[in-house]
This record gives structure tokens, sequence and C-alpha cells, in this order.
């Protein structure tokens, strides 16, 4: 099992692909990890050998991934919300924070729906 910046890569995908469980990798980045590192994207995970593994993890090592990316997004909305801007004062609130409409849709931001009953107590 491959394991790279922490995180168990499925060993049955294509590498480019099994990069993708990595935080902070889309497939974009993924196929350039691949192509920079000289290993072909439709290779299997666990067909890898630790030569090509660790120069894949040395392309990943130089963007920001995982826990440190993580952390960055947090801390940037930790700020947003210390400032009292607008987009801070949405994140708080748990409100759509990119001026998509909110009378109808925005569910996945604002949860279930409410009873009405339950809101006029």
């Amino acid at each position: 099992m491959a394991r790279i910046a922490g995180i168990n890569i499925p060993p049955h995908q294509h590498t480019e692909i099994g990069l993708t469980a990595i935080f902070g990798i889309g497939r974009s980045r993924a196929r350039k990890i691949c192509e920079v590192s000289g290993v072909p994207n439709n290779k299997k995970v666990k067909d890898l050998n630790d030569a090509e593994l660790e120069r894949i993890r040395e392309q990943i090592n130089t963007f920001t991934v995982e826990g440190d990316l993580r952390r960055e997004i947090q801390l940037s909305i930790k700020r947003l919300i210390d400032l009292g801007s607008y987009r801070g004062f949405r994140h708080k609130r748990g409100l759509p924070v990119r001026g998509q409409r909110t009378r109808t849709n925005a569910r996945t931001r604002k949860g279930p729906r409410r009873a009405a009953a339950s809101l006029k107590k």
C-alpha cells in the first residue's frame, strides 16, 4: 500500500486518479505530478516501484496539501470573521458566501428545514 503525504493511496486505481485522494490534489495537478516525475498516469498504484513513489513524493512536497492546506483555509476564514467583513459574517452564520440566493435553495449551507411552528415559540 502506497502512503504519500500521510494518506493511503488506493492500490487498484491508476496513479492519476489515486493521487486525487490527497486533499489539495485534483486531476490536473495529479496529471502534472505524474508527467514531471516520469510516471505513466495509466499505471496502477500497486505496480509503482519505490523509486517512482519517491519521485512522486518529492513532487507533492512542492505543493501545500493535506493538513497544512486545511489549516491555511481555516486561518483565512477566521481572518475574514475577525475582520468583520461581509464574507466573514456569512461564514459565521453558515449562509452562502458567494452571492447565491437564499430564498429558495441553499440547503447545503443552511441545513435541513426547520418547521415553522418551532420557530414561532
